[in-house]
C-alpha cells in the first residue's frame, strides 16, 4: 500500500468506458470489489461527461465506488 493511501491503476486510452460510447472521458471513476481486489487497489472506469452519473451509480449502488476524479489527475500507461 502507498504511503499516500490507495493508487488508481493506470490508464491507457481516454475512452468512456459506457457500453457503445466512444466518446473522449473527463472522469476517473474508482472502485474496488472487495471480493476480488486487495483493500488498496483502485481500478479505474472512464466516464464522458453524459455517463459519468449512471456509471457511477452502478458502482455505488453496489458498494463499489470510492472515489470520482477528473481524468488529468490518472495516470497513464507509459507508451512503448
Amino acid at each position: 500500500m502507498s504511503l499516500f493511501g490507495p493508487v488508481p491503476d493506470a490508464v491507457d486510452e481516454l475512452v468512456c468506458s459506457a457500453r457503445g460510447c466512444s466518446r473522449e472521458a473527463a472522469w476517473g471513476l474508482l472502485w474496488n470489489n472487495p471480493k476480488l481486489h486487495t483493500p488498496e487497489r483502485r481500478k479505474v472506469w472512464l466516464a464522458c461527461d453524459d455517463h459519468r452519473e449512471h456509471l457511477s451509480q452502478f458502482l455505488d449502488v453496489r458498494g463499489f465506488l470510492k472515489d470520482v476524479v477528473p481524468v488529468s489527475d490518472l495516470e497513464r500507461v507509459a507508451a512503448p
